[in-house]
């Protein structure tokens, strides 16, 4: 069941404290990129030796595609940036949290294949986050009582969307209608117990064949499912906190890997000292092109 050790490998050595949220756009041949806790969102161009940066104010949960350049989800509300030029402007979307519930910042996010953008929100201790749908200039809640959402995809087809809230260890699969973005009840449809499998399941991304592929924070790996939900391989990677997944790539086979080192103690790190960096793994089916906000 587990694939090769050596699969994985370095695509740029960094540091980042908490790397999330990959997408790579197909038109840019670029993969953007956040660093959470430092409020960084990085520009790699393929061919560059290094990434281009840009800093935030406040923590930075997720991105996505825009008409604009990039949707990024800065703490307080969604903000549009030109990551050629730097010049950002604010949308009408406020994080409903930031201020009102004790300030939950946002976390995972994407766009749907109907270019709505979801975006879910961190509140660990009390179990307050949610996930919301940006509507008619409104962050609208689909599920809330969450601790940690997490793990946003979409089926090829459009007819699920996959979420997680990160410390059940379960993926729940909802029926999905593009046009409305309306959400059927959620099912269980992975569960790492059943499966044995390390950490929890932290961000993901969808291939066309359907597959699931699943970063396990505190796992040290990413799983890899099917449209059935279940287990069909495993991929060690050189960190325990692997974050989330991306397929870009001119052939979208190159599943691009975030990593985390908070929390991680000197001890930690001396055993995974590429943790922080972006990895890389080559697979044989390609990924989806991720759609960029049409729609809010």
């Amino acid at each position: 069941m587990t694939a090769r050790a050596n699969a994985v490998e370095v695509a740029l050595p960094l540091d980042m404290d908490l790397g999330e949220s990959p997408v790579w756009s197909v038109a840019d041949q670029t993969l953007y990129w956040v660093d959470i806790n430092r409020g960084r969102v990085f520009a790699w161009a393929s061919g560059d030796a290094a990434p281009n940066e840009h800093d935030f104010a406040h923590s930075v949960g997720c991105l996505a595609l825009s008409e604009q350049g990039l949707l990024v989800a800065e703490a307080p509300a969604l903000v549009w940036l030109d990551p050629r030029s730097g010049e950002r402007w604010p949308t009408n979307a406020v994080n409903p949290e930031w201020e009102v519930d004790g300030g939950n910042r946002f976390n995972d996010g994407r766009c749907d294949p109907a270019g709505r953008f979801w975006v879910g929100t961190l509140n660990p201790e009390d179990g307050g986050a949610s996930l919301y749908s940006w509507r008619e200039g409104h962050l609208v809640a689909a599920k809330r009582e969450l601790r940690i959402a997490n793990g946003l995809a979409f089926s090829p087809d459009a007819r699920w969307l996959y979420h997680t809230d990160s410390p059940s260890r379960r993926v729940l699969r909802h029926a999905f209608d593009p046009e409305s973005g309306e959400l059927g009840e959620g099912k269980v449809w992975i569960d790492l117990d059943a499966h044995d499998l390390p950490g929890v399941p932290d961000g993901a991304a969808v291939d066309k064949e359907g597959h699931y592929w699943s970063a396990l924070y505190g796992g040290a790996r990413i799983a890899r499912f099917d449209p059935d939900g279940q287990l069909l391989a495993e991929y060690p990677v050189p960190c325990s906190n692997p974050t989330m997944v991306a397929f870009g790539g001119v052939d979208l086979k190159t599943l691009f890997i975030t990593t985390a080192r908070q929390e991680m103690d000197q001890a930690a790190l001396q055993r995974y000292p590429l943790a922080g960096s972006l990895l890389s793994l080559r697979v044989s089916t390609p990924g989806l092109e991720e759609p960029s906000v049409t729609r809010r």
